[in-house]
Formats: structure tokens, sequence, C-alpha cells
């Protein structure tokens, strides 16, 4: 825990949610990383991309089956990316932006049909460590960087499945390195930062397609950057981020029906840059850094939620 603040609040909340058990391993992620994107596609959770241990993005591309307990290998994708953004609708796989390099964002969107990668329309601006998901038959893309280094988005970016035609939407606070998830056709954007690792931000905000502005909720009961997202269940869970004194164990879940945040059980393997994604009534934490900056990891971790 870090400060009385959080320590207080938690204190008023259940240790954990009636039911959960502790995370429990499942099998590795075949080629460790970190700063990859997941999404829950059909049966499996997809990982994709991210920096590999020697520090080079990745085109790899690997589908998890929890039935299984078993990994294969995807197509490869058609560029190498790191802190990209994945979402699945309708049984697809839809990877989005991301750096291809040092510093460069980059607009390109991609749905696996099959054994390939089809492009689809590029993104109206470029967008890397920002968050991605699906609500009411569009992806919404909040937060982030684009353009220049260092430039925070402003604006979200909706993507509608039907039409495949972009359009420019409000964003939430600019930030980067946020998680972002969707539940009964509303998008969260939880957490993030503005900059380095001792910018780590508060902020949570919703998002229904449509709306002219997102709304503010109760603030993230601890600061976090590098965090990751999945809701199920009437839950908004984060997992995972990092922060100057380390990589962040601390699992929170904002229940929406009643407006609050709750803790769930620690992380058993601290980390960030996570692949975040729910199937199954489980979370899932695969990948990601387990010190802060460049760090690689196959670490996944499941934990069922009540």
């Amino acid at each position: 825990m870090r400060g009385a603040a959080f320590a207080a609040l938690l204190a008023l909340v259940p240790t954990a949610l009636a039911g959960a058990v502790a995370w429990e391993p499942r099998a590795p992620l075949p080629v460790p990383r970190t700063e990859v994107a997941a999404a829950t596609f059909g049966r499996e959770i997809a990982v994709v991309g991210g920096f590999e241990l020697d520090g080079s993005a990745s085109t790899r591309a690997d589908a998890y089956s929890p039935a299984e307990n078993r990994w294969r290998r995807l197509p490869d994708l058609p560029v190498s990316v790191h802190h990209a953004m994945a979402v699945g609708w309708r049984g697809r796989l839809y990877v989005l932006g991301g750096y291809s390099g040092p510093g460069r964002p980059t607009r390109g969107l991609y749905v696996l049909r099959g054994d390939r990668w089809r492009a689809l329309p590029r993104m109206p601006s470029a967008r890397a460590a920002a968050g991605a998901a699906v609500a009411r038959g569009k992806i919404v893309v909040a937060g982030g960087i684009t353009g220049g280094p260092r430039r925070l988005a402003r604006n979200a970016l909706a993507f509608d499945l039907a039409a495949r035609r972009w359009s420019v939407v409000p964003g939430p606070t600019p930030r980067e390195h946020l998680g972002v998830a969707s539940l009964a056709g509303t998008v969260y954007a939880v957490a993030g930062r503005t900059a380095g690792l001792d910018t780590n931000l508060l902020h949570f905000e919703s998002y229904r397609p449509g709306d002219r502005a997102w709304r503010r909720l109760q603030p993230v009961p601890d600061p976090r950057g590098g965090t990751g997202a999945a809701a199920l269940r009437g839950l908004v869970v984060s997992v995972g981020g990092e922060e100057p004194g380390g990589t962040i164990a601390e699992v929170l879940a904002y229940r929406v029906s009643e407006r609050r945040w709750v803790p769930l059980e620690d992380l058993s393997t601290p980390r960030h840059g996570v692949g975040v994604a729910a199937l199954g009534g489980r979370v899932f934490v695969i990948g990601g850094g387990p010190e802060p900056g460049l760090t690689v990891s196959s670490a996944n971790e499941a934990l069922a939620v009540p």
C-alpha cells in the first residue's frame, strides 16, 4: 500500500470480493515480452506485438485457449509494433496503432481473417500507448500519444465496424499508458500518466458513443500508469502498472452498480505493460515487465471473479 489515504479508503470496503480466489498460474506466453496488446476473440485470448528482451518491436501474435490451457501461433503481424491496441468483435481480432519504432506512433488498423491479416482504413491520426474497446458497434480509441514526441492525444477516435468509417469524437483527460475497457455499451478509461513514472494519475472516466463528453467517475484509489483493464460481471478491473517504487501488485475493481472501487487479490507477479483480458468469468494478465523499464515476462495468471 502507498499512503494513508489509500489505506483508509480500502478499510471501508471488504478486503476482497466475496468468493474471489488467488491468482492461478497458467501456460506461459511462448515468447516473453512487454508492452503487449491483448484481446478476447471467440474462445481465445490474443496477445500481439510488444518489446522482446533485446528491445526490438515484435511481429509476434499468439492465441491462448483457457479451456485447453494451451497456446497456438497466429500469423505474424504485418508490422512490428509495441504499445499497440487490440480488440475482439464477433470472433474477429483487430489490432490498431502502436509504435513501429522509437517515438513513431502509427495509424494502422488490421483484422485477422483466417490465416491472413488484412488492412482496414487507417486511423485519422497516429496513436500509441492508448487503449481501445468496442461499444455499440464502434471501436473507441482513447488516450495515448499522437503525432510528435510526447504529444498527448486530446480527442478520441471511433471506428464504425459496420460502415468501416472513422470519426473523431471527444476524448478523456489527455494521458497515456492507461487502461481501457467496455461494459454494457460504455467505455471506461482507467488511470494512466502524462509522462514519466512520477506522473501517474487517478482519473477514471466513462463514455458512451454519441455522448458529447466523457463523464468523470470516482477516482482510482491509487495512481497507476502502465496499467491494463478488462470488464466482466459488472466490474471494471485495473491490473498492473509501474511507479517510482516499482511495479504495482494491487488489483482494483470498480463495481458499476455501486459506483465504488473494491480491492481484489494482489497480482502474484506484479508487472506493467501487461495484456489484460476477460473470458469465462476470469481475468487474465499476460506478459509485461516485472520491473519498471524494459523488462519482459512470460507470466500468464488468471483470477476467477464471482
